[in-house]
C-alpha cells in the first residue's frame, strides 16, 4: 500500500466519490486521490467500521457514507449525502462491485440468484449512480467517470460468467456514455488478477499469472489506483478502457 506517497495539491478542490472503498483497489484510489489534494467520499456496502477506518485516515478531507449501490434509493441518497457536504462532485470511481466463484462449465452452479446478483450490484448499480451522478458532473469543469471492470470483460475468463458478462456490459457502458454526454469524460480501468485480501488464498491462480504474463506478477491495488489517476490527469481521454494486466491478455 502506498499511503506514504508525497503529498500534493494537484486536485485541490476536487471532490471525489469513490465506491466499494474500505478496502483493496477502491482503498488505495481513496488514499491516492486524497494524497493529491482532492475531497474524498468513501463508501461501502456493510463495511462500515472499515469504511470510516480509512476516511479517518486519509490525509486530506474526507467522510464516509454507507451505501448499497444495488439499491437505487441508496446510491441516491449517496450523491445526495455528497452534495449535502462539500456542495459539488467532479469525480466518480465506480468501485463496487460482486462475485462468486462459478466455475464456467457449470451452469447448474450459475444459479438465477448469484445470476441476479452480480447483475444487480455490478450493472443496474453502476448505472443508476453514474446516471444521477451525470447532472452534477456536468456542473464540473473536468467531470470524470472511471469505472473499474476487468479483463473478464474482453476476454471470456473472470470468476463466473455472470461476472464476465457485468465487465463487458460496464466496458461498453463506457463508451457509449463517453460518445453521448461530453464534456464529462467516461473511462475504465480493466486489471487482470489482483492481489487484494480477497483473493489473497488464490495461490494457484497467482502463480499461473506469474507464468504467464510478460510483466510476471499479479497487479497490485496501487497499479489499478495509478490507472485511475493517468485518466484523471489526461484531460482529452474519454471512452478509453485501460487494461491493466501485465500483457496477461497478449499470453492468453
Amino acid at each position: 500500500m502506498s499511503s506514504d506517497v508525497t503529498t500534493s495539491d494537484e486536485l485541490a478542490g476536487r471532490v471525489a466519490l469513490v465506491t466499494g472503498s474500505s478496502s483493496g483497489i477502491g482503498e488505495q484510489t481513496a488514499r491516492r486521490l486524497s494524497a493529491l489534494g482532492a475531497t474524498v467520499v468513501v463508501n461501502s456496502s456493510t463495511s462500515v467500521e472499515a469504511g470510516r477506518a480509512v476516511a479517518e485516515s486519509l490525509p486530506g478531507p474526507a467522510t464516509y457514507v454507507q451505501a448499497d449501490i444495488s439499491d437505487q434509493a441508496a446510491g441516491q441518497a449517496l450523491l445526495d449525502a455528497t452534495i449535502a457536504e462539500y456542495g459539488k462532485l467532479d469525480i466518480l470511481v465506480n468501485n463496487a462491485g460482486w462475485t462468486t466463484v462459478v466455475p464456467h462449465h457449470d451452469l447448474d452452479g450459475l444459479t438465477d440468484e448469484v445470476f441476479r446478483k452480480t447483475m444487480e450490484v455490478n450493472v443496474f448499480g453502476t448505472w443508476w449512480l453514474t446516471k444521477a451522478a451525470i447532472p452534477l458532473l456536468r456542473q464540473s469543469d473536468d467531470g470524470n467517470v472511471i469505472t473499474i471492470t476487468s479483463i473478464a470483460g474482453v476476454r471470456p475468463v473472470g470468476s463466473s460468467m455472470a461476472y464476465s458478462m457485468a465487465k463487458a456490459a460496464l466496458n461498453q457502458m463506457t463508451e457509449l456514455l463517453a460518445k453521448s454526454y461530453g464534456p464529462v469524460r467516461f473511462n475504465a480501468v480493466a486489471p487482470g488478477l489482483v492481489a487484494t485480501p480477497w483473493t489473497e488464498s488464490w495461490d494457484a491462480q497467482h502463480a499461473a499469472v506469474a507464468a504467464t504474463a510478460p510483466v510476471p506478477r499479479s497487479a497490485t491495488a496501487d497499479d489499478c489506483a495509478e490507472a485511475v489517476l493517468a485518466l484523471i490527469r489526461n484531460r482529452y481521454t474519454t471512452g478509453h478502457v485501460f487494461v491493466v494486466d501485465g500483457g496477461l491478455t497478449r499470453s492468453m
